[in-house]
């Protein structure tokens, strides 16, 4: 399967919440995968690197643990959107197709990738936009074999 049958296949899915993306300094690894550990989220992602670390986590939450993690800055609310397929990791330009459509269309991600599924998160002004982008994509392209 290549990138054009991926997406033409992949189903999307969202939920109704809103996402909050935080960056904490590098340190607060332990404290972040603490609050992690303590959400009941369908979704949510810890990403630590050697300069930051990146959590997001449901808006709701969020307001909960925000005063844990006080060397925090938070984004403005984001909505998911989620390729529900499982993603072949040789699979090359699945993310550079599904950026270009929503390029084109005036849309800003944040990509997230999980072991077999992608993800993205859209500014939420900018959902309405992404999702129908997406779905003309996915409607104009042949699914192949």
């Amino acid at each position: 399967m290549d990138a054009v049958q991926a997406l033409a296949r992949a189903a999307l899915y969202t939920d109704a919440v809103p996402y909050i993306p935080v960056h904490l300094p590098a340190p607060a690894i332990v404290a972040a995968a603490g609050v992690l550990a303590e959400s009941a989220t369908p979704f949510s992602a810890l990403i630590a690197d050697k300069d930051e670390v990146t959590l997001i986590l449901p808006e709701a939450e969020w307001e909960e643990f925000a005063r844990r993690l006080p060397d925090h800055r938070a984004a403005a609310p984001y909505r998911l959107i989620t390729f529900d397929l499982p993603l072949d990791f040789e699979l090359i330009g699945f993310m550079a197709l599904v950026s270009r459509v929503l390029a084109d269309a005036g849309v800003s991600i944040l990509a997230v990738s999980a072991f077999e599924r992608d993800h993205l998160l859209v500014p939420a002004s900018q959902f309405e936009t992404a999702w129908a982008a997406l779905e003309a994509a996915k409607n104009a392209l042949p699914a192949g074999e």
